[in-house]
C-alpha cells in the first residue's frame, strides 16, 4: 500500500513538472518579437485621356538644293563669297573671264551696225526705186529686186541682233550668280581653273528657310488613326535629332500623297519644320513622333513601378490585407516618367511605385501612401505648349 501512494506521488509530480515547462515554452514563444514589415511606397494609379503616338525615322530634306554649274566654259577668274554663309538669290558668287565673250560681244555689235547701214541703203534705193518705175524708167523686174533686198537686209540685221543677243547672255554668264536663297557650300573648283559649261560643278546651296522630313506611314496605322485626316489639317507634328533625348523641334504635316505605295503598303507624308537659326540641316537624321487624332482614357503609372520577368511585364498590387499581387500588364506609349498600361490594371489599383525593386509577391508590406503627379507632361495635343516636355520612346 505504501509503494503504491510512492508511485502516485511521483506520477503527479511529474505532472506538474510537465506543465509548468509547458507554460514556460507558451510564455517564451508568446514573448518573442515578430519580424518588422518593409515599408513601401504605394500610389493609386491615374487615369488621364492620351494619344497614342506614332514615331518614324527619316533624313531631313531642303526644299530647294542646287549644285551650281557655269552656263558658259572659261577659267574661274575670282570666287565672290564666304564659304557656308547664307546667300540671297542674285548674289555674285564666281567671275569667270569674260574677255573672249566680251570680243565676241564687240563683233556682232560692229556687224548690226554694218547690217543696219544695208538694210539703210537696200531701203533708199527700193524708195528711188518705186519713184522711177512711176515715170517707167526701170524695169518691173529691177524694182521688185530692190524691193527683195530690203527684206534681206532686214532679216540679217535680225539674225545679227539675235546673235549679238546670245553673245551678250555668255557675256553675262561670266559671272555667276545664286539662283535661290540659302546656304552655300565650298568652292569645287577654285581660281585658275578651267570649268566645262552645264558639266563642272563649282559649289552648292541648300535652302535654309524651312526643312522637309518625308515618312511612310503603313497602311493599317493610317486608316486605324487618320483616315479623315488631310493636308489642310496641318497636323502638328514633334522632332527629335540624332544625339539628343528629347523632342525638341515642332513642325505641321503639309503634304499627304494622292495613292499608297502597292509595293510596301505605305502612304508617303510629308512633315515641314522651321529651319530655327540652322539647327536644322538637310541630310541630317531624325525621328518623327505624329499623335492620334482622337484621345482615350487610360490607366498611367511610373515606369519603375514595372518589373519584368521572363513572360511578362507585370506590376505588384497592393490587396486590402496590405499584401503585394502579382499583375501581369500589357503596356503603352511612354509619355515623361510615365507609361500608359493598355491592360491588366484598373482606375482603382493600389500599387508599389517602386516595383519588385525590395519585395515581391505575397509579401505583407507597410505601406507608405503617396500621389502620382502627371501635370507636367505632355499627353495630348493641347498639352504641347512646350514640346520639349516630350522625352523620348523608349
Amino acid at each position: 500500500m505504501l509503494r503504491f501512494k510512492l508511485h502516485k506521488l511521483t506520477a503527479i509530480g511529474t505532472f506538474i513538472i510537465l506543465l509548468t515547462a509547458c507554460g514556460e515554452d507558451n510564455s517564451q514563444a508568446q514573448s518573442q518579437p515578430q519580424p518588422a514589415k518593409t515599408q513601401i511606397d504605394v500610389a493609386q494609379v491615374i487615369a488621364k485621356p492620351v494619344q497614342a503616338w506614332f514615331t518614324y525615322t527619316t533624313r531631313l530634306q531642303a526644299p530647294q538644293q542646287v549644285a551650281l554649274k557655269p552656263r558658259v566654259s572659261g577659267v574661274i577668274e575670282s570666287i565672290e563669297f564666304t564659304e557656308g554663309q547664307k546667300v540671297n538669290e542674285g548674289d555674285l558668287l564666281f567671275r569667270l573671264d569674260p574677255r573672249p565673250y566680251a570680243a565676241q560681244v564687240s563683233r556682232l555689235k560692229a556687224q548690226v551696225e554694218s547690217a543696219k547701214a544695208a538694210f539703210k541703203q537696200a531701203e533708199s534705193e527700193a524708195q528711188r526705186a518705186q519713184r522711177l518705175r512711176k515715170r517707167d524708167a526701170i524695169s518691173a523686174e529691177e524694182a521688185e529686186s530692190r524691193a527683195t533686198a530690203v527684206a534681206q537686209a532686214q532679216a540679217q540685221l535680225a539674225a545679227l541682233n539675235a546673235q549679238l543677243a546670245a553673245a551678250q547672255l555668255d557675256l553675262d554668264f561670266t559671272q555667276i550668280r545664286a539662283p535661290i536663297n540659302g546656304t552655300i557650300s565650298r568652292a569645287e573648283i577654285t581660281k585658275g581653273n578651267t570649268v566645262t559649261a552645264n558639266q563642272s560643278v563649282l559649289t552648292s546651296i541648300v535652302s535654309n528657310e524651312k526643312m522637309y522630313a518625308y515618312f511612310d506611314i503603313d497602311e493599317r496605322t493610317w486608316n486605324q488613326h487618320f483616315s479623315d485626316a488631310s493636308a489642310e489639317d496641318q497636323l502638328p507634328v514633334v522632332m527629335q535629332l540624332l544625339g539628343n533625348k528629347k523632342y525638341s523641334h515642332q513642325g505641321n504635316v503639309d503634304f499627304i500623297d494622292n495613292q499608297i505605295n502597292p509595293s510596301t503598303g505605305t502612304l508617303r507624308v510629308r512633315a515641314t519644320f522651321p529651319a530655327r537659326a540652322e539647327i536644322l540641316r538637310a541630310g541630317a537624321f531624325a525621328r518623327i513622333r505624329l499623335a492620334s487624332q482622337e484621345a482615350a482614357q487610360q490607366v498611367l503609372i511610373p515606369e519603375k513601378a514595372i518589373g519584368t520577368d521572363l513572360k511578362n511585364r507585370f506590376v505588384l498590387v497592393l490587396d486590402e490585407h496590405n499584401t503585394l499581387q502579382y499583375r501581369a500588364v500589357s503596356l503603352g506609349d511612354k509619355y515623361g516618367e510615365f507609361r500608359a498600361i493598355t491592360s491588366g490594371l484598373t482606375n482603382n489599383d493600389i500599387i508599389a511605385v517602386n516595383g519588385p525593386a525590395k519585395v515581391g509577391p505575397g509579401m505583407p508590406v507597410a505601406p507608405r501612401k503617396t500621389d502620382l503627379d502627371a501635370s507636367s507632361v505632355a499627353l495630348t495635343l493641347k498639352d504641347q505648349a512646350e514640346p520639349a516636355l516630350l522625352t523620348a520612346k523608349q
